[in-house]
């Protein structure tokens, strides 16, 4: 089956996350983070941050939406059943606290045949209520049998 590669360069819609404490602390608990500045806001404001700080790959929970609706377009074209996943890279900016709003986009990065696997990669920017790059994610999905 041949790979739909037109949809390369789409971007979606932005979605805005509101980062709030609680979850911030209970995803350093689900992974087992233990730096009190993810558990404790004390701590994270004696450290000098404005409230606990989110784990770097915290970055899933805010960015995770906005990469879905490329997943799922039928433009994109991924046999959604045979896709597993390949890759996912992140650069961060500055750290994300409690209180911020994230907002990110999605684009479909680039869309290639190799043999008879599709590759599927989105990058996802996510910004700050300052206008700050916190998290540029790339995202790497692999259709077994093309596309």
């Amino acid at each position: 089956m041949a790979i739909k590669t037109e949809a390369a360069g789409k971007s979606y819609p932005p979605v805005t996350y509101a980062v709030g404490r609680e979850k911030i602390k209970e995803y350093a608990s689900a992974v087992g983070e233990t730096l009190p500045i993810h558990l404790d806001h004390a701590a994270a404001r004696e450290a000098g941050y404005a409230d606990v700080v989110a784990p770097p790959m915290f970055a899933v929970v805010y960015s995770t939406r906005a990469v879905a609706p490329g997943i799922l377009d039928p433009e994109v074209g991924i046999n959604f059943a045979m896709m597993v996943h390949g890759a996912q890279e992140f650069v961060w900016g500055p750290v994300v606290v409690a209180g911020d709003e994230i907002t990110t986009t999605a684009t479909v990065k680039e869309i290639t045949d190799r043999g008879e696997m599709g590759f599927y990669v989105f990058e996802t920017v996510s910004l700050n209520q300052r206008g700050e790059t916190v998290c540029t994610g790339t995202w790497t999905n692999i259709v077994r049998g093309g596309g």
